[in-house]
């Protein structure tokens, strides 16, 4: 009896092996584990590795842009005999804050063509975006005949250059009495910027699904209720680009602000520049035109950091609507 006993248990203990092996997962096995082990061990190099180069990949990237703006700002706190010169060990110690002193102070107060700047730009932005919005928004919802030939017609003065019609306009702004003026400046540059901003505000409102459109119009909202209520949260990376892009163009623009202002206390500051960095005649003031320069880029580093998450957006909404 104890004999077949014993084998019993035996048939036993080899019955629940075979059971427990074949519940176990096929593969399921120390090798198999090590093996594993091993593939992720590997994956996670692979991926550090490739983590690695696109960080070194950004980061030259980045110094491409980021270093010749750090080396202006650095040599604007130079003096001019600095600046002229080659640069050596010796001059890394020369810093100064002469040349902004010189532009912030004295007869060259440049206070005062930063922001004579900033209310033509400001204001050539704000008009730009609300005039492109209303023809964006009429030209993507409404159809109405020869629509796409006025929209043709928009679109042919992105071949025309201010500089071909700088004449007629300068005898248009003369006949409207704002020769002299911000406000006529303002406007220039409004009408210059209109082209590229219906087209961006165009394909911003063609993204628009027309199903909230017809859902507002239901409910009794009228269009400018409409677009503030409804669809302004779908159209503001649109209106960002093209405030951003009319306040960039206004700001650095030279030609116009010279051809149409005469007066020295309303001068922009490129006009400004153009004047102060020449100390005699035939001599230019590097130092000068480093500080300026940099005073000038302060502005647009802060309107295009604030809005740049819009920005892309918009150039992207632009770029795959037609």
């Amino acid at each position: 009896m104890a004999a077949v006993r014993s084998r019993k248990e035996a048939a036993g203990g080899a019955s629940t092996a075979r059971g427990l092996a074949s519940r176990r997962p096929p593969g399921d096995s120390g090798t198999g584990r090590a093996r594993t082990d091993r593939a992720r061990t590997g994956r996670g190099r692979r991926g550090g590795g490739r983590l690695g180069w696109y960080l070194a990949a950004g980061t030259a990237i980045s110094a491409v842009f980021v270093v010749p703006l750090a080396w202006e700002i650095f040599r604007s706190f130079q003096p001019e005999s600095v600046v002229t010169n080659a640069p050596s060990g010796q001059t890394f110690g020369h810093l100064t804050l002469a040349n902004y002193r010189t532009l912030l102070s004295g007869q060259d107060d440049i206070i005062r063509n930063v922001v004579n700047s900033l209310v033509v730009a400001v204001l050539a932005a704000l008009l730009t975006s609300l005039v492109a919005t209303l023809a964006g928004y009429g030209f993507a919802l409404f159809r109405f005949r020869a629509s796409g030939i006025a929209f043709g017609l928009v679109l042919l003065a992105f071949m025309i250059p201010f500089q071909a019609v700088l004449t007629p306009l300068f005898l248009e702004l003369h006949f409207l009495h704002l020769l002299n003026s911000l406000l006529g400046l303002a406007l220039f540059y409004t009408t210059f910027n209109l082209p590229v901003g219906v087209y961006v505000m165009r394909n911003s409102f063609l993204q628009v699904p027309l199903e909230l459109v017809d859902a507002a119009r239901v409910d009794g909202a009228s269009v400018p209720t409409t677009l503030v209520s409804v669809l302004r949260p779908l159209i503001l990376p649109g209106v960002a680009t093209t405030a951003l892009y009319a306040f960039l163009f206004s700001w650095t623009e030279f030609l116009g602000a010279l051809s149409f202002l005469t007066n020295d206390n309303l001068f922009t500051l490129p006009v400004a520049l153009s004047n102060v960095e020449t100390g005699t005649y035939g001599s230019v003031n590097y130092g000068l035109l480093l500080a300026g320069a940099v005073i000038a880029m302060v502005p647009c580093v802060i309107v295009y950091v604030g809005l740049q998450r819009f920005y892309v957006r918009g150039l992207v909404s632009g770029a795959l609507k037609g």
